[in-house]
């Protein structure tokens, strides 16, 4: 897209906002007004322009650097590197040193023991529809959502009054072997499983429940019996729920649907505050959810539900519990959820355009297509501000917000996100009225003739990031059409290297996305320096102060057992006075707190 073009659609852009943007409304019973940006993705980003390509693509990236990547499994490659969304690359689950990458046609395992260099484990072809995982000790979770998906994995379809042989529900593998994968269960739903979310039971460690959003038609009686295509006042319907598997874990092979969640009844048309970008919505509400990310230590979770986010109530796993909504007709689709560390703010991303489109131009309000921030409180959302990738992308990039995860930074609250062909973008959402990006990584567009880079078509291939995540160290990203790439981030004005150092710190033994776990640091110095590097950034303390404490860390870190553990008391100590008088009193105390867990953690 040639500068002058950009410069024209600025100028529309403009006669846009001034006539379509208001101030958003909160959460449907109220809430703060979001901060809402009038201007334009910038055209002097350094990701405008860059030269398309499929493995030569120019790239940008800012803070962070590409240390790993490989390209897709030759089984799932082909003519334009991606064969359509057939072979389209997903989402991601993780344990140990190993990810596995879903595929609409199947899934890949990876060895990421060594960041730099992934290795290819093993490749399972078998038709999924959008194929998201999850992972479960040795078994794995995989959606499975395609009208041919076949029971026995098999590419041939499933022709017509065949229905026996087609599989739509989730996929049960056991991976203890991971060189010979087995699908120990199929567990067939009515509409499918277009995306899945494990949650444990707080109360029987020998099961765990699966949360299935499914988006297909409801099968017919004679295919499976109990799916009734029938309207919301039905108290039978396979509309307007969520099915609730429960898998014993001894024995997945008997996991069965135990409940059907009617988290949508009696939901009313959101208010309106601006032309909605992707259409209306019905006003009986929505009847299925997208995704569904829990957070099973605060008791919650995030229902991104078509028309609606939803926080809905989890301490009974089998029956969750919708205890608040939000509308906003900015957004065309809530898609998915992310809540901070402490449970007291939940983001939902709008996937406008389904993620096959370029709506990320310079034409697209900032509102339209990104973040929503909202704050929880006595169990309400309140709206903040929205949050988009700031830089304006082609007519030939499918972009718009995705999927993403915390950063385990102490003291604040960072997502890293895919964003398709706009690229993994970092950004800090602490303040939930100013949010701001921190890091970027993206590559030029895919052309729709890889013989012929400059082809000047509009037509898009689909590529981009599915997902990026933060896992034990690194942030792993999803890549739908090349593959899978690696990343680390590097200090800047923004994030310290002692964040990044503390982030590096926590570590899982196994990480589901869309099932948060709440993150714990250990006691550590970088710990303890992340804070003091974040009350010098925001003047939260005295410059004189925070270099004492500077020196006070330094000289107690050279000491060891008791007498670390007394410098650091006295130091905690000290702290505690600090905070009464600090412009940032609470950081001031969480510093102290960490402090003090250092010294206990030196005896």
């Amino acid at each position: 897209m040639s500068h002058t073009v950009l410069v024209r659609q600025v100028v529309s852009l403009l006669t846009i906002t001034s006539l379509a943007v208001a101030p958003a409304v909160g959460a449907q019973r109220g809430g703060g007004a979001a901060v809402i940006d009038p201007n334009a993705a910038s055209i002097t980003d350094p990701r405008v322009g860059l030269h398309p390509g499929m493995t030569d693509a120019g790239v940008a990236s800012k803070n962070m650097e590409l240390v790993g990547h490989r390209p897709k499994p030759d089984l799932f490659d082909g003519p334009g590197g991606n064969r359509g969304l057939t072979y389209a690359n997903s989402d991601l689950a993780f344990r140990g040193n190993y990810v596995v990458q879903g595929n609409f046609s199947g899934f890949s395992i990876w060895d990421i023991a060594n960041p730099s260099r992934p290795v290819l484990r093993k490749t399972v072809l078998c038709a999924t529809g959008q194929g998201d995982p999850s992972i479960w000790g040795n078994l794995l979770f995989i959606s499975s959502e395609g009208a041919s998906d076949r029971t026995d994995c098999g590419t041939e379809g499933v022709p017509a009054g065949a229905g026996k042989d087609r599989m739509v529900g989730v996929r049960i593998w056991d991976i203890s072997d991971l060189e010979h994968p087995q699908k120990v269960a199929d567990v067939q739903t009515c509409r499918g499983s277009h995306t899945h979310t494990l949650v444990p039971d707080a109360k029987d460690k020998s099961v765990v429940y699966v949360y299935v959003s499914g988006s297909a038609p409801v099968r017919s009686l004679t295919e499976l019996p109990g799916c009734l295509n029938y309207p919301i006042d039905s108290a039978n319907t396979a509309n307007f729920r969520i099915d609730v598997i429960r898998v014993p874990l001894a024995h997945p092979e008997r996991a069965e649907v135990v409940s059907g969640a009617r988290l949508f009844n009696d939901l009313t048309r959101a208010k309106a505050h601006g032309n909605a970008p992707g259409g209306g919505r019905g006003d009986s509400g929505p009847n299925q959810c997208h995704d569904i990310t829990v957070y099973p230590a605060v008791g919650l979770a995030g229902g991104a539900c078509g028309g609606y986010g939803l926080l809905l109530d989890i301490s009974d796993p089998v029956n969750p519990r919708r205890i608040d909504f939000a509308g906003d007709s900015n957004f065309a689709f809530w898609h998915s959820a992310t809540f901070n560390n402490d449970g007291s703010k939940v983001i939902f991303t709008d996937e406008w355009g389904g993620g096959t489109s370029p709506r990320c131009r310079v034409i697209d309000p900032l509102n339209w297509g990104g973040d929503a921030i909202f704050t929880i409180k006595d169990r309400k959302l309140i709206q903040g501000a929205y949050f988009k990738m700031p830089a304006a992308q082609t007519e030939q990039e499918n972009c718009v917000a995705h999927n993403g995860s915390l950063v385990p930074v102490p003291g604040r609250d960072i997502m890293v996100q895919g964003w398709y062909q706009g690229g993994v973008d970092v950004f800090d959402f602490t303040d939930p009225m100013h949010p701001h990006e921190i890091a970027y990584f993206d590559r030029g567009p895919i052309p729709n003739h890889p013989e012929r880079p400059d082809s000047s078509t509009t037509a898009i291939v689909t590529g981009g990031f599915w997902a990026g995540y933060w896992y034990n160290g690194h942030i792993i990203a999803s890549e739908i059409a090349r593959g899978i790439d690696i990343f680390e981030l590097t200090p800047s004005e923004w994030l310290s290297q002692n964040e990044i150092d503390a982030a590096k710190l926590v570590k899982w033994d196994q990480f589901n996305p869309q099932m948060q776990p709440k993150i714990v640091w250990p006691a550590a110095f970088p710990v303890v320096r992340s804070y003091l590097d974040q009350l010098v950034r925001g003047d939260g303390l005295a410059t004189a102060r925070t270099s004492a404490i500077a020196k006070e860390l330094n000289s107690a870190e050279k000491l060891r057992g008791v007498g670390r553990a007394s410098a650091l008391a006295k130091l905690a100590g000290q702290l505690d006075k600090d905070a009464s008088g600090a412009a940032d009193g609470a950081r001031v105390k969480a510093m102290a707190a960490a402090v003090r867990d250092l010294a206990k953690a030196s005896h």
